[in-house]
């Protein structure tokens, strides 16, 4: 499976809403393919539930998985956080208030 399918099954037509966001913003590609990468990771890390269905903690689970077993660098730690963010508030449309859900 490549790292775009996971996002369509875990909500079909979910890699078009985020590369419309992206054009929305008029990100080049190189941050385009990031933000995929890492919304992707996202959302095989938590088993390819609905995004929709996860909440603040579980974004925070992702994080902090990357920082402390990855131990990825803050710069790197600073994308997928920032990718996340874009994620939620522009493509699901979730406020940060919002995105607390109960599982």
């Amino acid at each position: 499976m490549n790292i775009t399918e996971a996002l369509e099954q875990s909500q079909p037509g979910l890699v078009g809403r985020v590369n419309d966001a992206i054009r929305k913003h008029d990100l080049n590609q190189r941050a385009e393919q990031t933000y995929l990468h890492w919304i992707s990771r996202f959302v095989l890390f938590h088993g390819l539930k609905d995004p929709d269905n996860l909440a603040t903690a579980d974004r925070q689970l992702f994080l902090s998985y990357l920082k402390d077993r990855i131990q990825l660098s803050r710069a790197r730690l600073n994308q997928a956080s920032q990718a996340l963010t874009f994620f939620y508030e522009d493509v699901l449309g979730k406020t940060p208030s919002e995105q607390i859900v109960a599982a």
